[in-house]
């Protein structure tokens, strides 16, 4: 096969010593060994008070860059203790704390210490999803992973699933499965003849949808102009009456590829009807996929469960489970109803899932997923719900709204916040009203950027429309709640300090101008 052989032996180096790989049982000691000394350094750093470094942004960057060094492959290594030293100084040091109860900016909770030990026995073992002999205990935990899921949703006997980098990608992967069954309704097939072979793609979401899907519409080819928005009403849902229109309107020559319903929306938790939406899509023979990235965690709550009614009723689910799930970054799941949805994703490759090893038991989870290579996030899950059950799971969800509900009252108890959107999940979203009205927008993002340079508070910011069609959008402020050890006296101090950070803007506005 035009292969040179060798001629002598080549030279070989003298070995490295088995504790220098994390697999082996030398390794494993080294690993915690070097994980408690890490940890010594980080109880020896200095810590920011607050959930941020104080600091413009571009001071808090230098700084941690310079601790690190030059921007250079060192020629000799520090070794392993003073390399983990200096990085736990930096990340301490130099970055978020979202353990702090003041962290309160964005759907990102503090990491479970059950998930993170977890995560780096996964870590250790270096396993892959792909193949049977890339990692077959790996393989299993994923697998029992999904079953839970799919209990918990109540998505029937034929369900399946798969992890994914995030809630982005799972949304993407639910509307390449909704796009190839809508091909395969046609008796097209999208995998092989491209997305020509759709006329007019369109799919339908909320208004307030996860960008995620105009991208994903981009990403698969359809373009961002197949998405076609449906209004929501006062309570920010999708109107089903709304959409019922949408689909009578459509075209011959447009082909509705999908619904995607969302079950909490990232800046209001707000939960389209999902039974009206899934009757409708239904009698149209649509896919209906639903971005639960958000609320899906409200399953683990008997008290909460009850508002994702319909989620069963499906194709596809996103769910985060690094959202509501205190899970390390990215621990995501595409659910599907129909196993056989993965389908358009099988893919024989002979170094990798031969027939003939695939029909003796030797096969992997390559055919469920866009990646070929794919790190076994589920361990960190497995172990955070084996460890607390849904009991314990379902009582950290009621904490969190729990606390949404009480910053809800303490903010409609404040003469100068004023509430725009209630707590449905663990989010509250309301301004703040000092000052002068029409130089509000700018007062609400001074306010929390103030926040953000003491270093004292992280808040969320968004947008939201001030009336009906056409209004404009108003600069508001929002507490994204997911810190189950936090108190009400922590949110009195979170609202104080932006009250604080209110009048304090005010007062240099209108120093300013005298």
């Amino acid at each position: 096969m035009g292969v040179i052989p060798l001629t002598e032996a080549p030279s070989i180096h003298p070995s490295f010593p088995p504790s220098l790989l994390a697999g082996s049982s030398e390794g494993l000691t080294e690993v915690f060994a070097a994980l408690g000394e890490a940890i010594d350094a980080v109880r020896a750093a200095a810590r920011p008070t607050g959930p941020i470094p104080a600091g413009a942004p571009a001071d808090v960057l230098l700084s941690a860059a310079q601790a690190l060094g030059p921007a250079r492959l060192p020629a000799e290594g520090l070794g392993g203790k003073a390399a983990l030293q200096l990085l736990a100084t930096t990340l301490t040091e130099h970055g978020i704390d979202l353990s702090h109860p003041r962290a309160a900016a964005h759907l990102q909770p503090p990491s479970l210490a059950v998930a993170v030990a977890a995560d780096a026995l996964a870590s250790a073992t270096n396993a892959s999803l792909d193949t049977y002999d890339s990692g077959p205990s790996a393989i299993a935990v994923e697998r029992w992973l999904i079953g839970v899921l799919i209990d918990l949703a109540g998505l029937g006997k034929r369900a399946d699933g798969v992890l994914t980098p995030g809630g982005s990608l799972s949304n993407l992967l639910g509307l390449l499965l909704a796009r190839d069954a809508a091909a395969l309704r046609l008796g097209l097939n999208a995998r092989q003849d491209g997305v020509a072979a759709l006329p007019g793609p369109v799919v339908f979401c909320s208004e307030l949808a996860h960008f995620s899907v105009q991208r994903a519409c981009a990403a698969l080819g359809l373009g961002e102009a197949a998405v076609h928005p449906v209004p929501t009403d006062e309570r920010r849902r999708m109107r089903p009456e709304a959409l019922a229109a949408a689909l009578a309107a459509l075209t011959p020559d447009q082909t509705p590829l999908a619904v995607v319903a969302t079950a909490g929306t990232t800046d209001f938790g707000s939960i389209d009807p999902l039974p009206q939406i899934a009757e409708i899509a239904a009698d149209r023979g649509i896919w209906m996929h639903v971005d639960a990235a958000y609320g899906f965690g409200a399953l683990f709550s008997e008290r909460l469960a009850g508002r994702l009614a319909g989620l069963e009723l499906a194709d596809s689910v996103t769910l985060d489970l690094h959202k509501i799930g205190w899970q390390p970054a990215a621990t995501s799941v595409l659910l599907v109803s129909d196993t056989s949805a993965f389908t358009a994703l099988d893919r024989e490759v002979a170094y990798l899932n031969p027939t003939d090893d695939s029909e003796a038991g030797y096969d992997g989870l390559l055919g469920r997923s866009l990646q070929t290579t794919r790190r076994p996030d589920a361990v960190k899950a497995a172990a955070t719900f084996l460890t607390h059950g849904r009991t314990g799971m379902g009582r950290m969800v009621e904490i969190c709204h729990d606390l949404a509900r009480y910053a809800e009252h303490r903010i409609l108890e404040e003469p100068e916040l004023e509430l725009v959107a209630p707590a449905e999940l663990t989010t509250v979203v309301f301004r703040y009203r000092g000052g002068d009205p029409a130089d509000s927008d700018r007062l609400n993002g001074a306010l929390r950027r103030r926040l953000l340079e003491s270093g004292s508070a992280l808040i969320g910011r968004t947008e939201v429309r001030s009336g009906g069609p056409g209004s404009p959008q108003r600069v508001c402020l929002k507490f994204t709640l997911l810190n189950p050890t936090a108190t009400a006296d922590d949110i009195d101090g979170l609202v104080d300090a932006v009250l604080d950070a209110g009048r304090a803007c005010v007062r240099l506005t209108e120093e300013s101008a005298a």
